[in-house]
């Protein structure tokens, strides 16, 4: 409109007045009043690299922010932040037998290994193990080698702490079907339910942990050696269980859905029946060492999480 008021020497009044709009309408400047919003979006994208809008919105609201995550969707594609979403090819299934409900905490774990790698190349193995109600991250081991019996080792120390599941959920590897996981369960009246070969679907619970897991943290972290590799996946496991919000969960983190937040060592050894099945004796519900690896959460607002 500028260069046609120039060209045709006509001045902004009567221009205006032929088009139909106000002059005020005409200079009208669109001001971005989210500057400091912009900003602290940018800065939880660049810390929380594989998070959507919906849970940068729950952080920012746990900040204090007033903010729709309209806007928030709108803010980040704009600033080209947007998680690009993986186009998974669509499969015709055979229908299987429904599994129960989950009704209660300890009710079903589910177990499974993952691989990655070190920096002087050697394998790095990851025994997962979570409880499919709470979808807490009940124990990461890392090692180069995780045999059966490594995996009673593991099984004994949650038992200890959280008392015995009903059933566990595992896939046709080897090492849950050698004979130490298998005396374990049958020791201690466990129903160890192997999914069909071919079909891991039907551990879908830990399927979808391992690519949260693959996703934030072993595809966001070099390991130089082991000590570097457990240290940095124990970091991310207490993150997963006391700050990431769920989306399966209604945004809230395991440790909010269960209830059990951690709490202090005096308290480890008394009976709190207020507490929902399956944490005996005030057993924490992240699965962490009373004796090593309890710590309090921080959360740091400045930063966007908690500081363990």
């Amino acid at each position: 409109m500028s260069y046609t008021i120039t060209q045709h020497g006509m001045s902004e009044r009567r221009a205006c007045g032929l088009v139909g709009i106000s002059r005020s309408s005409r200079r009208y400047k669109a001001t971005d009043r989210d500057d400091a919003l912009r900003e602290r979006i940018r800065e939880l994208a660049r810390e929380r690299q594989r998070f959507g809008h919906l849970r940068l919105t729950v952080l920012l609201r746990r900040e204090g922010w007033v903010v729709n995550h309209k806007k928030v969707y709108r803010i980040c594609r704009e600033e080209q932040l947007l998680v690009p979403r993986r186009r998974r090819r669509r499969l015709r299934r055979m229908a299987h037998a429904e599994q129960p409900a989950l009704g209660r905490p300890n009710q079903s774990w589910a177990m499974d290994f993952m691989q990655d790698g070190l920096a002087d190349g050697r394998t790095l193995r990851i025994l997962t193990v979570i409880d499919r109600y709470t979808r807490e991250a009940l124990a990461l081991e890392v090692d180069t080698s995780i045999p059966g019996l490594r995996i009673r080792r593991v099984l004994d120390h949650l038992a200890a702490q959280r008392g015995c599941p009903e059933e566990i959920h595992v896939d046709n590897g080897p090492e849950f079907l050698g004979r130490s996981v298998n005396t374990w369960c049958e020791e201690h009246h466990v129903l160890l339910w192997h999914i069909q070969p071919g079909k891991p679907a039907q551990n879908g619970h830990i399927e979808s942990f391992n690519g949260r897991l693959r996703d934030e943290c072993l595809n966001a972290n070099w390991f130089i050696n082991l000590q570097d590799a457990r240290r940095k996946v124990a970091s991310w496991r207490r993150d997963y269980n006391q700050c990431r919000p769920h989306s399966a969960l209604g945004y809230q983190t395991p440790f909010e859905f269960a209830g059990t937040l951690p709490f202090a060592l005096s308290n480890l050894n008394t009976t709190d029946r207020s507490r929902p099945q399956g944490y005996p004796n005030g057993a924490l519900a992240c699965g962490l060492d009373p004796a090593r690896d309890l710590q309090t959460p921080t959360y740091n607002s400045a930063k966007g999480r908690c500081e363990c």
